[in-house]
């Protein structure tokens, strides 16, 4: 719903037995002699100021003041929610920085990605969603425990296991926008900082790559100095300054956001930034289970049974596929789908890696 008014034009509210006009008014900028002369001259003008006017019956002035004000402006941040186009947000490079407001760039963010779609364990899923949805009904919670209104989640598993996926299903579900932090462009500690400050309320933060995008493999030690005598933790994201922005004072500032990381190697990461109360939930992105398999074979070819399906579980017991493997292998490959092939692709490229002997190690999930 939009609503927009022409100047002068006039809108009647009825209103638990009160009536209200509303009419657009505008005000002409004043004139000061000279001195508008000399601003028209170089091209300058004032902007003519704008107001709604409300007219009501004297004797509803308390009805109005108390009740039907806080109606419409309920109403607006309704609409408002229901119009919002979420937004997807990648940090600029500092050196692309013009004013305060100019630290992101952003495009609409349309991902089709739901926890219906998504491969995954059903009971595993459930857990997850039913963690959303405490923590998104949890103000009054978080406030009676004393805590920042945020939360913490590690990603992690091999690629293609579904971790973005996982990211765009969380947005959807929460109805957040996603800010993409690259720490390979930020410079210092303090860039991160105003970094976090300029994110929106009700947002996913999100750090891909955590394990391998910058060096933090350096435990947090005292300051040295360079060769030049200048501090060289100012010359870089420093891991306490990571961990200041994941759970420091700063954190704090608004609520409703939820800081994302992905890895590839949980174990290679410092213990203390994926502790509990960093990383509140630990979720392991795993290789693609039979539970996971049915998902995709409903999502890509319509089907929840098949005579294959046997041989399918016995494959996958005995080796790795990544869920994007096995989706990729389920791609029909042509306008009309064919179960038959798109299955018998999928055991060929099984069996391929059972006679290679081609399994991966990968880590049990913790949680």
């Amino acid at each position: 719903m939009s609503l927009a008014f022409d100047d002068y034009e006039e809108l009647v509210d009825d209103f638990n037995g009160a009536r209200i006009w509303w009419r657009k008014i505008k005000e002409l900028p004043r004139t000061h002699g000279t001195t508008t002369i000399a601003i028209a001259k170089h091209g300058w003008h004032e902007e003519e100021s704008r107001a709604y006017r409300l007219t009501f019956h004297r004797r509803h002035r308390a009805l109005i003041e108390n009740e039907y004000l806080r109606h419409v402006q309920a109403e607006g941040r309704v609409i408002k929610a229901r119009n919002r186009r979420r937004r997807f947000y990648t940090n600029k490079p500092s050196r692309d920085w013009f004013c305060r407001y100019d630290f992101w760039s952003s495009v609409k963010f349309d991902h089709p990605s739901t926890f219906a779609t998504l491969a995954m364990d059903p009971n595993r899923k459930q857990y997850i969603l039913d963690d959303l949805e405490m923590f998104r009904r949890g103000k009054e919670y978080y406030a009676s425990v004393g805590k920042a209104w945020k939360r913490g989640y590690l990603l992690s598993g091999p690629s293609g296991a579904g971790k973005s996926t996982m990211i765009a299903a969380i947005a959807n579900f929460l109805d957040y926008d996603v800010y993409l932090l690259d720490l390979s462009t930020i410079k210092t500690n303090t860039e991160l900082r105003r970094l976090f400050m300029t994110t929106s309320h009700k947002c996913l933060i999100v750090i891909e790559d955590i394990d391998s995008s910058v060096d933090l493999t350096a435990k947090r030690e005292k300051d040295t100095a360079t060769s030049d005598g200048s501090n060289d933790e100012e010359n870089k994201v420093t891991l306490s300054g990571l961990l200041s922005f994941v759970d420091g004072l700063w954190s704090a500032c608004g609520g409703q956001r939820i800081i994302v990381l992905t890895a590839n190697h949980k174990e290679n990461l410092d213990p203390a930034l994926i502790r509990r109360g960093r990383m509140d939930l630990h979720i392991q992105m795993p290789y693609c289970c039979f539970q996971s398999f049915k998902v995709l074979a409903n999502n890509y070819l319509g089907v929840t049974d098949h005579y294959l399906f046997c041989e399918i579980r016995q494959l996958l017991a005995e080796v790795n596929m990544s869920p994007a493997d096995v989706a990729e292998n389920l791609m029909p490959r042509s306008k009309k789908k064919d179960v038959d092939v798109s299955l018998g692709n999928l055991v060929m490229a099984l069996r391929e890696k059972v006679f290679t002997g081609n399994k991966d190690l990968h880590d049990e999930d913790d949680n």
